[in-house]
């Protein structure tokens, strides 16, 4: 029998790749070929050389993503470089035209220096309605994002926004499940990734640059929580923290507990995993308060893997597969943001749209149980119902 691995290689050698360019117009005749040509496009030319706005309504600016990673923080592969990235991107901008109706396409660029992608995303950004940075490593995707916000279209790294989005919308519904108020939660955070940190904020309603964070008035947040990096768990005046660990350390972890998880977890309701393989073990779940919530979001292998989560003790638990109950996918999520972004014609993703986006996908499933805490990515017209609930909630137009 064929493995999954062989099947999938034999699909990109049989179409070199999943994407290709499709015209929308004919070229049948003389005349076909002045509309699209010359001489008749000049007049296109000349009417966005007058308002650049009507690029957006004429070109494939209006309607298509910039898909952009340096091949450093590949799925589970780590720093595998610009080429082998290639197919993973391919896929990304596959699921942003199934599921959003957007046009993507994949630029890998062979640098992994800050400030050389800064510049690329700038240079390239007139032909782009939205840039989705993707499997950069930390911490240069925090400068890169952080960079761009004034490029006057979203730039948007899924690696951290799309995870958090799923993970705390998955997590709202886990509350009902274990009973417990939303606002109450305490939860470690194993990994201080992009994921990790994001994750954090996005629990915490916080909006940080750089060294600072400050939590959101208003909006919904844990209690506490509690990262853990390969040093152990997080607090503020730590040594070895980089600026955006220390951003989090100064808003969370409110005892200052110290440690690995199995010690720094005690009676606390959740742990997630945005790590790898064996970073949450049966000790540190069996410290915890009674009906914990596991995540384990790793890709292929997660933290703890579902059965041993549950003989541990843990009542509610989700991972990142597909192959097991409660997967947590990105894919719920960055569809749905870039189309938020195209409808409303937003210039930048704030966390009030995230949050919001976070309450109408877990609104999706209003009986959660513990086998099913999020809704499939195939939950029928999945993006344009989330469109519609964030436009309405946040007024947009």
């Amino acid at each position: 029998m064929i493995s999954l691995s062989e099947e999938t290689i034999e699909l990109h050698k049989k179409h070199g790749g999943k994407l290709g360019v499709t015209a929308k117009v004919s070229l049948s005749n003389s005349h076909d070929l002045s509309l699209a040509y010359t001489p008749g496009v000049s007049a296109v030319s000349k009417a966005i050389a007058q308002d650049k706005s009507l690029a957006r309504k004429l070109t494939i600016n209006g309607h298509t993503v910039a898909i952009i990673s340096d091949g450093s923080a590949v799925l589970g592969l780590g720093n595998i470089g610009p080429e082998a990235a290639l197919p993973v991107m391919e896929g990304k901008a596959l699921l942003i035209k199934e599921f959003a109706g957007l046009d993507a396409f994949p630029l890998v660029i062979n640098t992994q220096k800050p400030e050389e992608i800064i510049q690329f995303v700038r240079q390239v950004a007139p032909s782009f309605s939205a840039v989705n940075l993707e499997d950069i490593g930390a911490p240069n995707c925090f400068l890169i994002e952080e960079a761009l916000q004034d490029l006057g279209i979203p730039v948007f790294h899924d690696d951290q926004h799309g995870t958090a989005v799923a993970v705390t919308a998955a997590l709202t519904n886990a509350t009902k499940v274990i009973e417990k108020p939303y606002e109450q939660l305490r939860v470690g955070i194993v990994g201080a990734g992009a994921a990790g940190l994001a994750v954090s904020k996005m629990l915490l309603a916080a909006d940080c640059k750089d060294e600072h964070c400050n939590i959101i008035k208003g909006l919904p947040h844990v209690a506490d929580v509690i990262v853990f990096d390969s040093s152990g768990a997080l607090y503020a005046g730590r040594d070895g923290m980089n600026v955006y660990k220390q951003a989090i350390a100064g808003i969370s972890n409110h005892e200052r507990r110290s440690g690995k998880p199995e010690e720094a977890l005690k009676d606390f309701d959740v742990v997630i995993g945005l790590s790898g393989p064996g970073t949450i073990t049966a000790e540190a779940i069996g410290v915890m308060a009674d009906r914990p919530v596991v995540f384990a979001m790793a890709n292929p292998d997660p933290e703890i893997m579902p059965d041993d989560a549950l003989a541990a003790g843990a009542y509610v638990v989700a991972t990142g597969r597909s192959d097991f109950p409660n997967q947590i996918n990105n894919i719920l999520a960055f569809p749905a943001v870039f189309k938020i972004a195209h409808e409303f014609g937003l210039k930048t993703i704030t966390t009030e749209v995230k949050i919001a986006l976070v309450r109408a996908l877990a609104s999706l499933l209003p009986n959660p149980t513990r086998e099913e805490i999020v809704v499939s990515p195939f939950y029928p017209n999945l993006v344009e119902t989330l469109v519609e609930k964030v436009g309405k909630e946040l007024g947009l137009k």
